[in-house]
């Protein structure tokens, strides 16, 4: 019984450190060209709405799970937020994060990117749960300090060595691919592998940043 309730428990860690891993790279990215003040409170508002909005969906997760397409949705939306992030102009992110535009501008990126990541975190902790009220509690606690601890390394990680912002623009793809590519209607009619959407996602990213190399060099560092 007690080795169950561990092997349980191992499964809602694994799972957290999976998916708020997801979180935590669009949060990075948002608040990195923050200054530490306001970095810290981008950090903080961003884990809390998270931490929110998965309490929220677990309330209605039975509800959600009918609403078409959602998934497709919220998979769709990230590979804008990660075209938006990619294009951010370190000098120009610099200047706007002096006033609280910047901080607004990080707050709703984050926000918008919770609510497209919240839902499967939610149905994969409780099915690691299954149906234990107090683990799943457990693995909505433990989201926020992997939210809080991991948005500030990777964030410090993005200022130090700029290219690493192309590896984290191809996490939330990939985030987003699995989201379109496990919708169930989706699947019904398209039923797809997890790197062909994301090659498609790759596609509608480009597409989203339109061509502008100039922001993608400066995202990277390279001008």
């Amino acid at each position: 019984m007690m080795e169950d309730f561990w092997i349980k428990v191992a499964g809602i860690v694994l799972v957290d450190l999976v998916l708020a891993g997801d979180n935590a790279v669009v949060i990075g990215m948002a608040v990195r060209n923050l200054p530490a003040s306001l970095r810290r409170q981008a950090i903080l508002v961003g884990t809390l709405g998270a931490v929110g909005l998965r309490v929220a969906f677990t309330i209605l997760a039975a509800l959600l799970l009918n609403v078409p397409l959602l998934r497709a949705i919220g998979g769709v939306t990230l590979f804008w937020i990660a075209a938006k992030l990619l294009m951010e102009d370190h000098g120009e992110a610099s200047r706007l994060s002096e006033n609280v535009n910047g901080f607004w501008q990080a707050v709703t990126l984050i926000v918008v990117a919770d609510i497209t990541l919240s839902l499967d975190n939610v149905l994969a902790v409780a099915g690691a749960a299954e149906g234990h009220l107090g683990l799943l509690v457990f693995g909505l606690a433990l989201s926020i300090p992997i939210l809080m601890l991991g948005s500030a390394w990777i964030a410090g990680l993005l200022n130090r060595w700029p290219w690493l912002n192309l590896l984290g623009a191809l996490v939330i793809v990939w985030a987003g691919a699995r989201l379109v590519a496990h919708d169930p209607r989706v699947h019904a009619v398209w039923p797809v592998a997890d790197w062909q959407v994301f090659l498609l996602g790759l596609g509608m990213m480009l597409l989203f940043m339109r061509g502008n190399l100039k922001g993608l060099k400066r995202s990277l560092g390279l001008s």
